[in-house]
This record gives structure tokens, sequence and C-alpha cells, in this order.
């Protein structure tokens, strides 16, 4: 009864939407976007794969596999956000670099942002180009550099600033973006900095997450065979998900903690 509730459960989630209701998508313009390597068939595959764990060794290691693997994936794009943002960061110095070498030699702010745009990349340049366009047609360049949802939103913030009491009070924006842009890079350096000393710390705790680890192995060894009292029924359901949730909560704790030094 379980594994035909189970394999009818997958069917719903991997089966095709009838031809009838794409047809009807098709002609009304409701269709969605179709992307390549959509998720759907892995979640049919993760959940074709838990299904036969579960049957096979019991709910407690899908909980734990669940766990592990959720904590994986959380920490994975902090690794790549951080990565992003410092590679943003660096493609943000080279634009104010282009804006307050075009504003020294006489440039108008508008030109300035235009061809930062043009020789800056990433983020940076999304930014610039829709400054210099809001500029050209009447408007604030510096609510263009604003962008709420960009991976450096508040290294962004800090320029329009800059560039927005320049528009106000008429002051030099060259001088102004030179002091933005020495602040940039003052917390570039901090952050670099901080990040290595804290690498100690990140070793540390993940040290301490693989030591219940070792003491399984060296149990197994030790002929105790706790890998069968963990995969086994009884305590085991309870016992392994229990650490595992425990190793994970660890890990990311250490993350909020040592994240919380490069704000």
């Amino acid at each position: 009864m379980t594994a035909a509730a189970i394999s009818l459960a997958l069917a719903l989630v991997i089966a095709p939407r009838p031809a009838a209701t794409r047809r009807r998508e098709l002609l009304f313009g409701n269709a969605p976007i179709v992307r390549h390597g959509t998720r759907r068939p892995m979640v049919g595959i993760a959940a074709a794969i838990g299904a036969v764990v579960t049957m096979v060794l019991g709910i407690g290691p899908v909980i734990a596999a669940a766990l592990v693997g959720a904590t994986a994936v959380v920490r994975t794009r902090k690794v790549r956000r951080d990565r992003r943002r410092a590679t943003e960061n660096t493609h943000l110095l080279e634009a104010l670099e282009a804006v307050i070498g075009e504003l020294r030699v006489g440039a108008h702010p508008g030109a300035a942002a235009r061809v930062a745009a043009e020789e800056a990349r990433g983020v940076a340049a999304q930014a610039f180009a829709i400054g210099a366009a809001r500029g050209r047609l009447g408007g604030s360049a510096a609510e263009g550099l604003r962008l709420p949802d960009a991976v450096v939103a508040d290294e962004l913030d800090r320029i329009a600033d800059a560039w927005q009491v320049a528009e106000q009070y008429g002051l030099a924006l060259a001088e102004l973006l030179t002091a933005a842009r020495s602040d940039l890079l003052g917390r570039i350096r901090f952050r670099a900095r901080t990040d290595a000393a804290l690498a100690g710390a990140r070793a540390t705790a993940a040290v301490l997450a693989g030591l219940p680890l070792l003491g399984i192995g060296l149990g197994q060894l030790m002929g105790a065979a706790p890998l069968r009292v963990l995969f086994g029924p009884g305590p085991g359901t309870i016992l392994l998900p229990l650490g595992a949730g425990l190793i994970c909560a660890g890990l990311l704790w250490t993350d909020a903690i040592t994240g919380k030094a490069l704000v």
C-alpha cells in the first residue's frame, strides 16, 4: 500500500501536462517560459530516490540526508554569493575610476556615466547605463544607480547618495565619487582581511563537525556496529536525524557568527 501511494505521488509530480492545457496556454498567451535544464525532472528523480531509500532503510536516513543536503545547498549559495559580490565590487571600482577620470578632464556627468557603462562589466555597467539614460532624459542619474536586487546594492546606494548630493547642492562630483571610491576600496580590503582572519575559525568548525564521523568509523572498526544501530529500526530512526541536525545547525550557526563580522 505504501509503495503504491509513493508511486502514485511520483507519477503526479513528473507527469507532463495534458496536451489540451498546453494548446490553450499557447493560444491565449499564458504559456510558461520554457528553460533548459528544468528542475521538474530533478524533483521527480529526487523523490523517487527518497522513496526507495525510505522503503529500504526507513525514514531516519531520509531525514538526515535531507538536512545535510539542505545545509550544503545553503552554504554553497552563500559561497557563490560572496564570490560574486567580490567580483562585482571589482567591476564597480573599475567603473568609478572611469567616471572619475572622465569628470576630471571636463566631461559631462551623463557622458562620464556612459563611458563607464561601456568600459565596465557586470552590475556596474548596467547601473551606470541606466544612470546615463536617465540623465539624458532629464532625470536624476543618481536614481538610476540604485538597483535594490543587485548583489552590490549597498555599494551602489552609497555611490548614488554621493551623486545625488552633488546634483542637489552643486558640489564637485569628481571629489565626492573619489571619496566613495576610497570608502569602497577600504571596505573591500577590510572584508578580505577579516575573511582571512576567520579562516581558522571556519576550519575548526569543519573539523568539529567531522568528529562524529570519525567516532562512527572508530566504533565500526572496534566491532560496536554503530552503522547498524543508526541505519536500523529502533533508536537509529531518531538518533541519526538528531545527530545530522545538530551538525548542520552547528555549521550554519558558525556561518552566521562569522558572517556578522564581515558586514
